[in-house]
């Protein structure tokens, strides 16, 4: 068995190091100490099975679960008992709480063994859903290669459906994340941003003002002067918040 172990302290990485060293079936292919580090190696590696800390800095452990796909499988570890039921709502192959003995580590990996032959669930599509339950979003994780972006979501300012994919404009720049646009709708704050036409969502505090395109259709103009379709039904949705 194949384990990536990732944790910000480097003593909480040498205890699940310790424990694994009583197994003589399993690899340690790669130790990370942040999140950005853990999506590289467990995309470029693909282990069986990631010891996983959630309270990290920069991306936490549900965020790595996102960004790194949906073939491998988790184990959280955290000290903080709050994360139990978001875990599981990924899936999660077992949960230990800090300070964990060799005896409860030994019965998670043994879990671990038992369920890894059956087949991983799509840990990326949990994640979504688990993140619509807990929304609006406060960021976007985007991967491209081995770049992770992450965008807050009040500098969103707008959004297009591209089959698919969703492509995301903040502050200047263009974003491609494979998700379908009815999902993060779903997760973004319904208060800040506007589904406006099928294709295309807006953050209305980018709004300037509301231009007719044809005698029978409007578009909105943004602040940076993009020109956005509006439909009739995102028509009587706008009008009502933007003057």
């Amino acid at each position: 068995m194949r384990i990536i172990i990732v944790d910000d302290e480097m003593l909480a990485r040498g205890v699940v190091r310790e424990y694994l060293s009583e197994h003589a079936d399993v690899e340690v292919v790669a130790e990370c100490g942040n999140g950005f580090e853990a999506v590289k190696a467990i995309t470029e590696l693909s282990p069986d099975l990631v010891f996983l800390d959630i309270q990290m800095p920069k991306l936490d452990g549900f965020e790595v679960a996102e960004l790194a796909g949906s073939k491998t499988r988790y184990i959280f570890a955290t000290a903080y008992d709050q994360y139990a039921i978001k875990a599981f709502e990924f899936h999660a192959l077992d949960y230990l709480l800090k300070p964990f003995s060799q005896q409860r580590f030994d019965q998670a990996l043994a879990h671990a063994r038992a369920n890894l032959g059956a087949g991983g669930e799509a840990v990326e599509k949990m994640v979504r859903e688990a993140a619509g339950r807990n929304k609006p979003l406060g960021r976007v994780l985007i991967r491209d290669g081995a770049k992770v972006h992450v965008i807050n979501a009040d500098k969103i300012e707008h959004v297009e459906a591209q089959d698919d994919y969703v492509q995301i404009r903040s502050e200047g720049k263009s974003y491609l994340k494979n998700q379908r646009m009815s999902e993060l709708e779903e997760q973004l704050d319904a208060e800040q941003f506007l589904r406006i036409h099928r294709s295309y969502i807006v953050n209305i505090a980018f709004v300037d003002r509301i231009e007719q395109a044809t005698k029978d259709s409007h578009v909105a103009v943004l602040k940076d002067g993009s020109r956005v379709p509006i439909s009739r039904s995102g028509y009587q949705k706008i009008r009502a918040v933007v003057q």
